[in-house]
């Protein structure tokens, strides 16, 4: 049993350095904070700032509650040794063995180090040249990325669609939320590339295809990126939304080009103009803090106009015919079943990425 002692004291101790490195203490009084708040009857009066810090408070439980969980474990553990004898020795091993696999899972969140990782992401998927087989590519993607947020735990919130007029999708914007979205989704940004026999073809030919995937951090907080009203041109115009007889009367639709960059952002997904406004914002700051971040840039004031990773970066290959193979360009990694990665098995490659940076 001493054996198992010395185990267990090891795991408690790494267990508590990463408990501090990720601040998991300073979490669990935010979140006893937040509780209090929205406790108090006065918060919904204000239903948009209750909304937030319910999902503020969501986001905190995400991060802490496995956290609690295995130190609650830990102590009864020590408990346990403390009290048993030779006999139970097999099944303590067991358990401790289960709890050391669930703290390598935990420290996992140590690769979210980068500025905006804890947030949540947008995600927006372009099909690329090509008509009907481009945009069922990107359509294909789309489910790829459902698919794998189902699996994982996030929750995806559609703000934009446009169908292709045979197959797949044109482009389709989601909001993605949940532990560490955006660090979780950062390996996605760039063109992703697709080889195969087309089923839109008369002659079955191989065919090669591109769509666009931007995974963007959504900043609701004009404090964290700021933007010179002046660089900003916001035109409002006629919305061709979904229902509702405000959004098919009035000008509800907002573009929103950032000047010095060229950047725009267009949002008519909202049933109303300042909802649109808030959430083009938010997108438009999250286009400018991913530019800053590959153009190494100190400030948005010294962003360059087109310099972000567009359709000029080349992220993966996914190779269904002659060969069956998916392959990252920038780590290396591959994979031969293309159809478990297309159901949403991304897992390998996000997690070759993270380990590279």
């Amino acid at each position: 049993m001493q054996e198992l002692q010395k185990r267990l004291e090891g795991l408690k101790e790494d267990f508590f350095k990463t408990y501090e490195r990720l601040k998991i203490a300073e979490k669990l009084k935010q979140a006893e904070e937040i509780e209090k708040e929205v406790a108090e009857p006065e918060i919904w009066r204000d239903v948009a700032k209750a909304t937030a810090k319910n999902q503020e408070l969501a986001r905190l439980k995400d991060e802490t509650d496995a956290w609690v969980l295995l130190k609650t474990q830990l102590e009864d553990m020590a408990e346990l040794i403390s009290m048993s004898d030779e006999s139970l020795k097999s099944e303590i091993d067991g358990q401790i063995t289960a709890m050391e696999k669930e703290l390598d899972e935990l420290k996992k969140a140590l690769r979210f180090t980068g500025p905006y990782d804890s947030k949540d992401a947008i995600i927006r998927i372009t099909s690329g040249a090509g008509g009907t087989e481009a945009m069922d590519w990107a359509g294909m993607l789309e489910r790829m990325y459902l698919r794998f947020f189902e699996k994982n735990g996030l929750r995806a919130t559609l703000l934009e669609k446009t169908p292709g007029e045979e197959a797949g999708i044109k482009t389709a914007v989601y909001e993605v939320s949940g532990t560490n979205a955006y660090g979780r989704l950062k390996s996605e940004h760039g063109v992703h590339r697709l080889v195969r026999l087309s089923p839109f073809n008369a002659n079955n030919l191989r065919q090669t295809s591109f769509s666009l995937v931007e995974v963007l951090p959504v900043i609701k907080a004009d404090t964290e990126v700021v933007i010179d009203e002046k660089d900003l041109r916001i035109d409002v115009y006629h919305s061709g939304g979904h229902g509702g007889q405000s959004v098919n009367t009035t000008n509800s639709a907002v573009r929103i080009t950032h000047l010095p960059t060229n950047t725009v952002v267009a949002i008519q997904n909202e049933r109303s103009q300042l909802q649109n406004k808030e959430k083009a914002m938010e997108i438009l700051r999250g286009k400018l803090a991913q530019m800053q971040l590959e153009q190494h840039a100190a400030t948005i004031g010294e962003l360059r106009a087109g310099e972000s990773a567009g359709w000029g970066q080349q992220i993966r290959n996914y190779v269904l015919q002659p060969y069956k193979l998916v392959k990252d360009t920038r780590t290396g990694h591959e994979e031969t079943d293309p159809d478990a990665i297309l159901d949403g098995k991304l897992d390998g490659f996000i997690d070759a990425y993270l380990e590279n940076l």
